[in-house]
């Protein structure tokens, strides 16, 4: 390796000067064979910083990353004059390849950068010209503040250090330029040095104050572009001699990699000034004015094909065509019409032998640290829900020349790195995924990311970052200090309390002496429109869990990654699933013969004008299954119930219980075909009915059994009867109309109702008289009639008509009825038309559909007296699985869901395996427990694919597979999503 390269004039390689290669290869490899192989193992050194690299040693194997890489290519495009991208540096990464590559290589044309001349003005870059557009369009904020804060610890000479800052100002001249504008256009107005006059104000702080002090002075902190100076600087004294100089610098006018320099030069001031003289160093060979001019000639026109924003563009139009709109992590919260830009951050740790282990499997796949950070985010992504079309943005460092190595200013320029992660790969899969994507982004880097935005046209929207919502950064966890003399010095860049993006994940890499890794910090910036803490934190611990899986098991489908904690775990499967309950395990004839034991003379039924006390529903109801055991019921056989909401209804139904039978409600509004073909497919025995002769004829042969009133009068003696039945024996056949048109006949059991009508959410007494006025053939039937009466309550029957508004406020006042039930078509109806008659009940259920936040809304306002719950469950868990509580205290009616389990009910949100979705993952809502049904009649195939084994309870227990869409949010609450078969996929994404 040469000591060092001998140059030109123009700053070329001098190759007639170079000296025959020595046959030697650095520790211990293959020499060098060429001049231009000793040129590039000369390169490589310097640029790892290490003694001698031999031309087959891998600049990556060495340590070497896409920032280093990127500065090594600007060194040999300049010092060799050939054309060189960072795809072919990645595909050539040892010194004999690239020789080789070399070889037959271009030369370079782009113009050279050299100090242009130029008038008092110069246009601004294009990314300077986004940041000055923003800031013409929501004003003057901290949103773009880059704040750098310095600990000195040890004597500091004020007066040289506020010399030393005008000293870097002079040099730089980016950090004096003013952004005014003529006609509509900004331009850069660099002021002289010698008109700048640099406050550096002290401000006496405590320790305990320091870091809100901090805060608040660089999140308060507003440039007007126009008119400031983009860099200030305040000087915070805890004691006399330690210190922290806070300098804040317009994103405008500086970028992160420039944060090197300016604390180089910073040092280099100070040390100066303390001597009394200006800095000696040399002069800056560009200026950032010089650099807007020279790359407006590298881009070329738009109007010339051939030019490189032409072909440049021409890549990124077919790279990103037809990319999502949004790709991001659930939100907590809708995400609103304009973003407030309001941040949080929250940052983990990963060991050091994480990072050795990430760092070592970047080199095993010739990538680098920051693609493996990208497909972890990448994966997790997609498994939060996102899809697996992935669109993530990153930075570059636009120091596509080493005149501006040492240059100040906002050269950074952003790109959208578009990951493919269908097919469920492999995280080694995936990496290979990830380089193919940036090298093929990194050799399209010069289009400015707004001549991208203006190109593509995507749909625009204040609310969201175009084209990508994701950014991620990988840096050294160490920030620049300068070197002070007499003091201890040390950097650290402070959270404004803002946030560009959704979430950006930024990589701090820490580093040994020796440069080895020693450990990771990963800081997650999120905007508080959309995600609160608790959430960022899971989905940073779960970003921890698929890195160490990616070094673990690299060649495991990124699906089948486990994401989960086993707190996490057991706070999805089993605490927001503590619901178990203990209750009776008893026949529903059992538990009303003791109910009216208890309360004999207590109301039990009432519609119009007549009422039925327990004594007498109990009666009635004996009779009338002597009356069908006479006829041929046996235990198990299903009965048809033909009827209208009336007390006989009731009796019936008890009756058929009593005698051992299932009864199978039949609705008039339905067909007659569909009337005989329920009570063919359930095999019915006969059929009770109040109708006349020639009002059954769709029973055919069946045997019919009329109710009269003599026998819904509930006189006579009580005479039970005494079946052999079990409470997991079915009680009823209830038909939903199926989605494939077919209607499924439900299976509930007696343990089923008594769960449902003995929850302890009833003891509260506010469904002591409860309105009865459901189709009998609908499942809220089984919550209007058994709640009340198991519990010595009332159930309100209306009688057999269409639902009128009137009547049904009629019927509340009258009989004091306290609680209800409503479908959200009704409750909609009587919030807008008789939200009067609602205030006089305590407690409304209402569910079937999505709830209408406005009726919500109109009933709390209006009833301040009444809880509204909302309500959730298909037939097949017994009405009701899940609700949420609206009471007069609750206000907030945005976030309405599917609530929390009802008793011993259990409730999981699974993935395409079975997996839980973590909370805000879009899954398929399955439900267990003890409310669960028996399956469906005589349709064994379909009860197997939909009541399934439960993996997460005891052995044998089932959970239903309901089709519905959900998501657990950060509350423990679930929220409902929609129908899985009304959803498809598109890349990934429901």
């Amino acid at each position: 390796t040469l000591d060092a390269l001998p140059l030109t004039a123009n700053g070329k390689l001098d190759r007639r000067a170079l000296p025959e290669p020595a046959l030697r290869g650095g520790a211990g490899g293959q020499a060098a064979r060429t001049p231009a192989e000793e040129v590039l193992c000369t390169l490589f050194a310097e640029a790892l910083g290490l003694p001698s690299v031999s031309v087959d040693d891998d600049f990556f194997r060495l340590g070497g990353h896409s920032l280093l890489a990127t500065r090594l290519v600007c060194r040999i495009r300049a010092l060799l004059g050939t054309q060189l991208s960072l795809t072919d540096f990645f595909r050539h990464p040892t010194a004999a390849l690239l020789a080789g590559h070399l070889a037959g290589a271009v030369t370079e044309d782009r113009p050279a950068l050299v100090a242009a001349e130029r008038g008092a003005t110069a246009p601004l870059s294009p990314a300077q010209q986004r940041l000055w557009f923003l800031d013409q369009l929501e004003g003057p904020s901290a949103t773009y503040n880059i704040p750098l804060a310095v600990r000195v610890r040890g004597p500091l000479d004020r007066e040289a250090l506020r010399g030393a800052l005008s000293d870097v100002v002079a040099r730089h001249e980016v950090l004096r330029t003013r952004y005014p504008a003529q006609d509509g256009t900004p331009y850069q107005s660099v002021l002289s040095v010698e008109s700048i006059d640099l406050a550096l104000p002290v401000v006496p702080v405590t320790e305990d104050a320091l870091q809100d002090t901090l805060g608040e002075l660089a999140g308060s902190l507003a440039f007007d572009l126009a008119r400031d100076l983009p860099l200030r600087g305040t000087l915070l004294e805890l004691a006399p001699d330690d210190h922290v100089l806070l300098l804040v610098v317009h994103h405008i006018a500086s970028d992160g990699w420039s944060n090197t320099p300016l604390m180089r030069d910073l040092g280099t001031a100070y040390e100066a000034r303390l001597d009394g003289v200006a800095p000696g160093w040399e002069p800056l060979p560009v200026q950032y004015a010089d650099y807007t001019l020279w790359q407006r000639d590298v881009l070329g026109s738009a109007d010339d094909p051939d030019s490189v924003i032409s072909t440049q563009l021409a890549y990124w139009k077919g790279a990103l065509a037809e990319l999502p709109d949004t790709v991001s992590l659930p939100a907590d919260r809708p995400r609103p019409a304009v973003a407030s830009y309001r941040g949080a951050t929250h940052t983990v740790s990963c060991p050091a032998e994480t990072h050795q282990a990430l760092t070592a499997l970047a080199r095993e796949t010739g990538t680098t640290f920051f693609m493996v950070a990208q497909a972890a985010v990448a994966a997790l992504l997609t498994r939060s829900g996102a899809g697996t079309d992935i669109a993530i943005g990153s930075l570059v460092a636009g120091r596509g020349d080493e005149a501006l190595d040492d240059l100040v200013g906002f050269f950074v320029n952003t790109l959208v790195l578009r990951t493919d992660t269908g097919g469920d790969p492999s995280f080694r899969e995936l990496l290979r995924r990830a380089r193919e994507t940036d090298l093929a982004a990194w050799a399209h880097q010069d289009v400015p990311f707004d001549r991208l935005v203006e190109a593509l046209n995507p749909e625009r929207s204040a609310s969201r970052h175009p084209l990508f919502q994701v950014m991620l950064t990988v840096a050294d966890a160490v920030d620049p200090a300068p070197p002070l003399p007499g003091a201890d010095t040390s950097a650290s860049q402070l959270p404004l309390g803002a946030a560009k993006f959704d979430f950006t994940v930024n990589f701090h890499e820490h580093h040994s002496h020796d440069g080895g890794p020693a450990g990771l910090d990963i800081t997650i910036e999120y905007a508080t429109d959309l995600y609160d803490a608790v959430t960022m934190r899971a989905a940073a611990a779960r970003l921890v869990r698929l890195l160490g899986a990616a070094v673990t098991e690299p060649e495991t489908p990124i699906g089948r990654i486990d994401l989960f904690g086993e707190a996490e775990r057991a706070e999805l499967l089993v605490a927001y699933n503590e619901t178990a309950t203990e209750l009776p395990t008893a026949t529903l004839p059992e538990l009303f013969t003791a109910q009216a034991a208890r309360t004999p003379g207590a109301v039990a039924l009432v519609c119009g004008e007549v009422e039925l006390t327990y004594r007498q529903l109990d009666v009635a109801s004996d009779v009338f299954a002597h009356r069908l055991v006479a006829a041929g019921v046996r235990p198990g056989d299903r009965v048809g119930l033909f009827l209208d909401r009336s007390l006989a209804y009731v009796v019936a139904m008890l009756g058929v219980l009593k005698a051992g039978g299932v009864y199978v409600p039949l609705d008039a509004r339905q067909p007659v075909e569909r009337l005989g073909w329920m009570l063919r497919d359930t095999g019915a025995v006969l059929l009770v009915t109040d109708r006349r002769e020639g009002g059954t004829d769709f029973a055919g042969e069946l045997p019919v059994v009329r109710v009269d009133a003599e026998i819904a009068s509930g006189e006579g003696e009580s005479a039970s009867v005494a079946p052999s039945v079990a409470p997991d024996q079915a009680a009823y056949v209830m038909y939903t109309s199926g989605s494939s048109g077919t209607p499924k006949g439900v299976v509930n059991t007696h343990r089923n109702v008594v769960e449902l009508a003995l929850d302890p959410w009833w003891a509260s007494g506010r469904h002591r008289r409860v309105l009865a006025y459901s189709p009998l053939a609908f499942d809220s039937s089984t919550y209007e009639l058994w709640v009340p009466l198991l519990s010595g309550g009332l159930a309100v029957i209306l009688p057999a008509a269409e639902i009128d508004l009137g009547e049904v406020g009629e019927a509340i006042a009258r009989h004091g009825v306290t609680a209800a039930y409503f479908t959200t078509a009704l409750f909609d109806a009587m919030a807008q038309e008789a939200v009067d008659s609602l205030g006089r009940l305590e407690e409304i259920w209402t569910g079937g559909d999505v709830l209408s936040a406005t009726a919500l809304r109109t009933v709390l306002d209006r009833c301040p007296d009444t809880t509204v719950v909302h309500a959730y469950g298909p037939t097949e868990s017994t009405v009701f699985c899940s609700y949420q509580v609206f009471a007069t205290d609750t206000r907030t009616v945005e976030r309405l869901h599917l609530g929390v389990p009802m008793a011993n009910t259990g409730m999981y949100i699974l993935d395409d395996r079975f997996r839980p979705a973590p909370p805000g993952v879009t899954g398929e809502l399955y439900v267990a427990g003890s409310h669960l049904a028996a399956g469906y009649f005589g349709r064994p195939a379909l009860t197997a694919e939909r009541f399934t084994a439960n993996p997460y309870g005891p052995p044998g227990s089932r959970m239903y597979r309901t089709g519905d869409l959900a998501r657990w949010n950060q509350h423990g609450e679930i929220e409902f999503l929609g129908r899985a078969d009304q959803q498809v996929k598109l890349r990934g994404f429901r």
